[in-house]
């Protein structure tokens, strides 16, 4: 998919997104694409899949972000919290991961994308220590979301939020939440290019 190509696809997920960050969105892929041979960062080998899969995805969750500083756990190979932080360069972001290859990856790609506004941390959800409490959290593959929202919840702000990125509704999940977490809503996603369902889990303390 050409730049111009992708540029359309984002704008159709409604959010404006800088010229720059779609170019530098196509050299992420190609970082993935080149540290997958060695570190399996992703099953996703198509590059128009890891366009809908993992940029696309990423990004449709952009308009129900409406605070920053964001803290991205389990992030993997960097998703969301990448795209997020080249689409919204004045964000600070942190990529919180465990595993310490990822975390490899993760710096590299901080250097090579130039991203000023992203800080890896190379760690346990659990044994994390922020300088400061975060306004949003997000997770998008990283344990089922009550899970997620047990351990996110001691880093997040009085008033913040907590982003679990699903596939289908998860019913099972929600009705296990642990005490003091509130489930405020359940948007459903529309990600162009992609005929599976997705939807965005938004939690707050209670």
């Amino acid at each position: 998919m050409s730049a111009d190509a992708l540029a359309q696809e984002i704008a159709a997920l409604g959010p404006a997104v800088p010229t720059a960050a779609v170019e530098r969105l196509h050299l992420y892929l190609d970082l993935i694409e080149k540290w997958n041979r060695v570190y399996n960062l992703t099953a996703v080998r198509s590059r128009d899949r890891m366009v809908v899969e993992h940029l696309l995805d990423s990004l449709a969750i952009l308009p129900h972000i409406d605070a920053a500083p964001v803290l991205d756990v389990g992030s993997g190979a960097g998703l969301p919290g990448i795209p997020l932080a080249l689409a919204r360069p004045d964000w600070p972001v942190t990529l919180l991961d465990s595993n310490h290859k990822r975390c490899a990856f993760l710096r590299q790609a901080v250097i090579d994308l130039e991203l000023s506004n992203v800080t890896v941390a190379c760690s346990r959800v659990e044994d994390f220590r922020p300088a400061a409490p975060f306004p949003t959290i997000v997770s998008r593959a990283f344990s089922e979301t009550q899970h997620f929202a047990r351990v996110a919840a001691p880093h997040l702000a009085g008033d913040g939020r907590l982003l679990a990125m699903k596939g289908l509704y998860p019913h099972e999940e929600l009705s296990q939440l642990p005490a003091g977490i509130a489930l405020l809503t359940v948007v459903a996603l529309t990600v162009p290019g992609l005929d599976a369902q997705r939807h965005l889990v938004v939690m707050t303390q209670a």
